[in-house]
């Protein structure tokens, strides 16, 4: 098969979406790879590693997109991209198409074969190309919060994890998924007295076993909310339903609630945001006032840490590359309920239900399409 990696283009994205390393063991396993020219300088890797890894170095994004029969991203194309994308192609990157009308009805219109990263599913309920990135996004929220609480970033003035003598921060972190378990391991480590909610009774069992001390455990509910939204010096939105629209579950009155320069860090962001006041944000300008409190959201906050977060995303996504280009789609599709899960809009079709149920879409089961 024909695999082009592509440059990201969305603002202050430097991942890529292959490290040389995968692109090697593509090329070994006898498969064409393009690579634009430049892709991997923000995570560190020259072009000349590319080439040494067996890659052909190409010029423009048009002539992957004509060439390529599947093209790999980090994150969703661009509408500058949507006219390059052809029927039968191949898209395989992050989508979170249900954020994203306008993207959507493009990939409806050009007929592609689209597998988000974020959707494949394993049998036992885990995302594992959405995993490697929510752990770095959820270490990072809590760095975020530290620094945007300092009086100079228009915060509090509140140290996280306060000194001998003088009270912690406050942390509040909605969702005890991937990102909400390492958002509340980070704060803790830092000593902050941190909350972590979540409304799967057995989820919150088994983090009562291995989280620390000072990380509190509470079903969630609106009431629960609402009142520690009222505490909370830093509140942290790590709610994630697969392929859906996130839950607004902050509201714009609970937020006239909190103590002024308090800070939201919202991760849900590339699903659409879990608090009513979100609006997606970019690295160079990422955060904005509502009623007095600090929102940082970030749509692409790995991005931050590139190198980092292409060395994990490789490593996760590299199998299922690979699955795909030996077998092709179709049949990977038939032979894995992975890769099924995976499938988003599949030639004009949309084959995620939550994605149909956004836009109130005809919803196409995937084995009618296959």
């Amino acid at each position: 098969m024909i695999i082009g990696v592509l440059k990201e283009i969305k603002a202050e994205e430097n991942r890529v979406a292959m490290t040389p390393a995968g692109v090697e063991m593509l090329h070994r396993a006898g498969h064409t790879i393009l690579v634009e020219k430049g892709a991997g300088r923000g995570s560190g890797f020259p072009d000349e590693a590319y080439a040494q890894a067996g890659a052909q170095i190409t010029a423009k994004a048009a002539a992957i997109y004509k060439k390529a029969e599947m093209v790999m991203h980090v994150k969703e194309p661009l509408p500058q991209e949507y006219g390059l994308i052809r029927s039968g192609q191949i898209v395989f990157t992050y989508l979170h198409l249900a954020a994203n009308e306008t993207l959507t009805r493009a990939l409806i219109d050009a007929g592609s074969v689209n597998i988000a990263y974020e959707t494949i599913k394993k049998t036992d309920g885990t995302l594992p190309l959405l995993t490697p990135m929510s752990e770095v996004a959820g270490r990072m929220a809590i760095q975020q919060a530290a620094k945007y609480l300092e009086m100079a970033q228009g915060g509090r003035g509140v140290l996280l994890g306060g000194v001998p003598g003088v009270d912690p921060a406050t942390v509040v972190i909605i969702g005890g998924g991937v990102v909400g378990t390492h958002a509340a391991r980070m704060a803790c480590g830092l000593g902050a007295k941190v909350y972590l909610l979540d409304n799967n009774l057995q989820r919150l069992r088994h983090l009562a076993e291995v989280m620390p001390a000072n990380c509190f455990l509470l079903m969630s509910s609106p009431a629960v909310l609402r009142d520690l939204i009222q505490k909370a010096d830093a509140v942290i939105g790590a709610v994630l339903i697969p392929g859906a629209k996130a839950p607004r579950l902050v509201t714009r009155e609970m937020l006239k609630t909190m103590k002024p320069g308090s800070v939201l860090v919202d991760v849900a962001i590339d699903q659409g945001g879990c608090f009513e006041t979100s609006r997606p944000t970019t690295h160079a300008d990422p955060v904005y006032v509502v009623d007095g409190i600090v929102h940082y959201t970030v749509a692409n906050m790995p991005g931050a840490v590139a190198k980092t977060s292409t060395w994990a995303l490789t490593n996760a996504t590299l199998p299922y590359a690979l699955e795909i280009a030996d077998k092709g789609w179709h049949r990977a599709m038939q032979e894995s309920a992975e890769m099924r899960s995976g499938a988003n809009v599949v030639l004009g079709k949309v084959t995620h239900p939550a994605v149909a149920e956004a836009f109130g879409m005809t919803y196409s089961p995937l084995e009618q399409v296959l």
